[in-house]
């Protein structure tokens, strides 16, 4: 038996196509809500925003979702760069760069199992495509027109694996107009960017447009290990997308996108968690004061081994297609994709043993992961009373990965602890469909289900090796080898009713639904034998449900220069997943299990004024209570009353843009702070609670564009403060901090 060995041979790219994702009444509609916003911003109004979180052009303000949006142009204005990033801008909401992938966590619900057999609490997608794996997901933003985050289950019209909620990226598509932009980017920690956009209108059908970036920064992290070694978190990435939108007729479209991203980077973007806390070996740890660089410096000298230089490359390919056919009365929409992301690597643990004793480790990982999903829905057009869309959903994500660590001769493992794996195989099916009835002008009921079926299976195992190629003289194999079929109807009941033209109200009941896995180890039968065996109760776990419960309100007031969402709202949760690491069979094992039940309840409040035409006042707060019911991580200790991860009792965002006339251009200066409470970070698995302090901090920026220039210059600061916290520990004690004070000058161009 040999490791299978997963190469990774793809160029950058600057290919793809785009084109129009709506038939042609949502697409009248689209330009309708347009109208109205730009005409709004003119009169010194709120802004409206035209959203998809229900899979057809509305306006936000009309729409029954608790969500949050920013737009491209937000996004670039506040240096958020990739979706790590955005979460500070959210009520309810983390997104965290952990070093295993994204990490995304929305009212409490969050998920650490990162390997090819877990799956996340949040779906992620991109231009409406879900993307399975975290490490494939926290890419650069690339010519974006808005991020929609979708707060609680949304089951019934996204599917599996959206307790949590849904983030959606979406593409700026081709358009008629002939336009163009670039921007170039210069900060400290040798920060540097480049993005250029061209849009062309080949004929009156045909338009294609082109974006790409390039991201450098150096290592925010200090090396005081002796070593020569740079350490992570540091940035090096290529992205571009190609895209092209075809009018095939006067009632059908078609959107093709291709998209590559490379980034080569560091996967060393850990410190240990004693630099942030003490009295870790009493089961107790204590957070302490300490400088950011004293916080952001890696002095752990293992005793075990010499720490290698550490590497990261991942590639990600792309290519979606959309088609709209509008056949009269209603709209007939295919929205299709592959997606391939290859990732290497090699990295150095920080590996904790037992109290105030810890290993140095090495790991190096090949993986490749091939998606490919298809969509077909059926929405109907027109303005009668009933509205209803239905449609089917298939998935399919391949894997294959080969994991190799090093230096665990201490705890009596071999010099290879492997695990080879290939394949892996995750299938998902689903038929959905979503109606509501106009009971009268004001009242909307609405009525949704869908049906999940889902199948994933593994084979591979966990192998003590004496050398870097198995030998079956001399080596052991312990075979992971396990299949689930898991399958759930989740639904949705609401409904919404216009209190007065502006004020809209809604309540919803719905339920969600996250599929079941397998941890390492067999089940006894013929390729397992019952020595080696694992009881199913360990290698199994069950999927996590929950039942949602929300009240809402979205208004626009004071001549629809202030608005205000507010939103209630009650979990109840059965068999949360959590993960960790644990022996298992006298070796460590990633093990995931259900963690009995949870409640979360909460408020979330978003608002906006513009006291001028040249001012704007923005607020959002969240409150949560996230809390363990019943939950034992080791059979013993009750966790019951615990909080959950990354669930902060109170967050309060405020922020504030003021627009100013100077000679003949534009100054416009804004500041945006956050304060959170004290949160919690917990590792089941050694019993340890981590608290996170309560902090603030604060962005500042100031831009100024000459009148009628196609030129505009940006001044930026990220972290005033300069303040920095753990934002993931491990079942180690691998300490991902967050980052320091940023300070950047932008130059853009359009034409």
């Amino acid at each position: 038996m040999s490791n299978r060995q997963v190469r990774s041979n793809l160029t950058p790219l600057a290919l793809a196509v785009a084109g129009c994702v709506w038939g042609a009444a949502a697409a009248a509609q689209e330009a309708q809500v347009a109208q109205r916003a730009t005409a709004s911003q003119a009169e010194g109004q709120i802004q409206e925003v035209v959203v998809t979180a229900q899979r057809n052009a509305s306006a936000e303000s009309k729409t029954p979702v608790a969500m949050s949006v920013l737009s491209g142009e937000t996004l670039v204005g506040a240096g958020l760069d990739r979706p790590s990033d955005i979460g500070a801008r959210l009520p309810g909401v983390a997104i965290d760069g952990a070093a295993d992938g994204l990490r995304i966590t929305i009212r409490g619900v969050s998920n650490a199992d990162a390997t090819e057999k877990g799956e996340p609490s949040a779906a992620f997608l991109l231009d409406g495509v879900y993307i399975a794996r975290p490490h494939g997901q926290n890419l650069d933003f690339l010519d974006v027109e808005r991020v929609e985050v979708l707060r609680g289950p949304q089951g019934t019209l996204y599917g599996r694996n959206t307790t949590a909620g849904v983030v959606n990226v979406i593409s700026k598509a081709p358009t008629a107009r002939f336009e163009g932009a670039a921007g170039a980017e210069m900060g400290n920690h040798g920060s540097r960017k480049a993005n250029a956009m061209i849009n062309v209108p080949v004929t009156d059908g045909i338009a294609l447009r082109a974006a790409v970036s390039t991201n450098r920064r150096d290592s925010l992290l200090r090396n005081e290990q002796g070593t020569p070694h740079t350490l992570g978190q540091d940035r090096d990435a290529d992205a571009a997308r190609l895209s092209a939108k075809f009018a095939l007729g006067p009632a059908a479209s078609l959107l093709l996108r291709l998209d590559r991203t490379v980034q080569r980077d560091n996967n060393d973007v850990i410190v240990p968690d004693t630099n942030f806390y003490e009295g870790i070996e009493t089961g107790n740890p204590t957070p302490f004061d300490a400088g950011t660089a004293q916080r952001l410096t890696n002095a752990f000298v293992p005793l075990n081994t010499m720490p290698e230089q550490g590497h990261s490359r991942r590639a990600s390919t792309g290519f979606g297609a959309e088609f709209s056919w509008d056949l009269g009365p209603a709209t007939l929409h295919y929205l299709g994709s592959h997606r391939r992301f290859d990732h290497d690597f090699l990295v150095n643990y920080y590996y904790r043993i037992m109290p105030g004793f810890a290993l140095g480790v090495r790991q190096e990982y090949e993986g490749s992961f091939e998606q490919d999903s298809h969509e077909l829905r059926l929405a109907t057009n027109g303005r009668g009373p009933v509205t209803a869309q239905g449609g089917f959903y298939w998935f399919r994500e391949q894997m294959a990965q080969l994991a190799t660590f090093r230096d665990l001769e201490p705890i009596g493992l071999p010099p290879y602890y492997v695990f080879p794996s290939d394949p892996v195989a995750s299938y998902s099916r689903g038929l959905f469909g979503q109606v509501t009835w106009s009971a009268s002008e004001r009242l909307r009921l609405t009525l949704g289900a869908r049906r999940t079926e889902d199948r994933k299976s593994r084979y591979g195992s966990t192998n003590l090796q004496q050398e870097a190629t198995f030998n079956p003289a001399t080596d052991i194999a312990l075979p992971n080898a396990a299949s689930l079929a898991t399958s759930k109807t989740t639904w949705r009941v609401g409904v919404d009713v216009d209190i007065n033209p502006s004020t809209m109200a809604y309540a919803t009941v719905s339920t969600g639904y996250k599929a079941g896995g397998f941890n390492d180890g067999c089940a006894a039968g013929a390729t397992c034998p019952a020595f080696i065996a694992v009881p199913e109760s360990t290698l199994v776990y069950q999927p996590e449900t929950l039942t949602a419960y929300e009240l809402g309100l979205k208004t626009r007031f004071w001549a629809n220069r202030a608005s205000l969402n507010l939103s209630a709202y009650r979990y109840a949760y059965d068999n949360l997943q959590l993960s960790g690491v644990a022996m298992v069979q006298g070796v460590p094992r990633f093990v995931t299990a259900n963690a009995g039940e949870a409640s979360v309840k909460g408020l979330e409040v978003e608002g906006a004024v513009k006291p001028v035409p040249q001012g704007r006042l923005s607020t959002t707060l969240a409150l949560t209570d996230a809390h363990y019911v019943a939950y034992s991580p080791d059979g013993i200790h009750s966790w019951a009353g615990y909080k959950l991860d990354r669930a902060p009792r109170a967050v309060l965002t405020l922020g504030y843009e003021h627009g100013f006339a100077l000679r003949d251009g534009l100054l416009t200066a804004g500041v945006f702070a956050r304060r959170s409470s004290e949160w919690t970070i917990g590792v089941p698995s050694q019993l340890l609670r981590y608290r996170i302090p309560a902090r603030t901090a604060t962005d500042l920026r100031l831009g100024y564009q000459p009148g009628n220039s196609p030129w505009s210059v940006l001044l930026r600061v990220k972290n005033l403060e300069n303040k920095v916290e753990p934002v993931n520990i491990d079942s180690f004690g691998m300490t991902v901090p967050s980052e320091p004070r940023a300070v950047a000058l932008r130059v853009d161009y359009r034409f």
